[in-house]
């Protein structure tokens, strides 16, 4: 199973973003999906969740400007990120966790990490 994350960049306070990270391979079934971002110096943190029923959760920083949403036929996580901070600026990475066919077990998968710089 792979994870391809797109859409970092650089963007001015203020700014928006969208993240992207589509999960390919033998997958049977993905239930929570997500998304961490480490900043300089600082441990990763969770920012947003999305369950298979599509339940949501924030990082409280982020609550009102960050929307986390899925595309289950195209194994897709998105982040929307709008009214961007310096504080925002990290490597994200999102999260899932899946199951290759029907037997085998939950496993989580991270993909590479996309950064995301916020001037002010």
């Amino acid at each position: 199973v792979q994870l391809q994350a797109s859409g970092g960049g650089s963007v001015q306070a203020g700014g928006s973003l969208r993240l992207s990270c589509a999960a390919s391979g033998r997958i049977f079934s993905i239930a929570n999906m997500g998304w961490y971002r480490q900043a300089p110096g600082k441990q990763r943190e969770l920012v947003a969740t999305i369950s298979i029923d599509g339940d949501r959760s924030y990082e409280d920083s982020v609550k009102g400007r960050f929307t986390i949403s899925r595309d289950n036929a195209k194994n897709t996580v998105y982040l929307q990120m709008n009214s961007l901070k310096p504080e925002d600026t990290a490597v994200y990475y999102c999260y899932v966790n899946l199951k290759e066919t029907y037997g085998s077990f939950w496993t989580g998968s991270w993909g590479q990490g996309t950064l995301v710089t916020v001037s002010s």
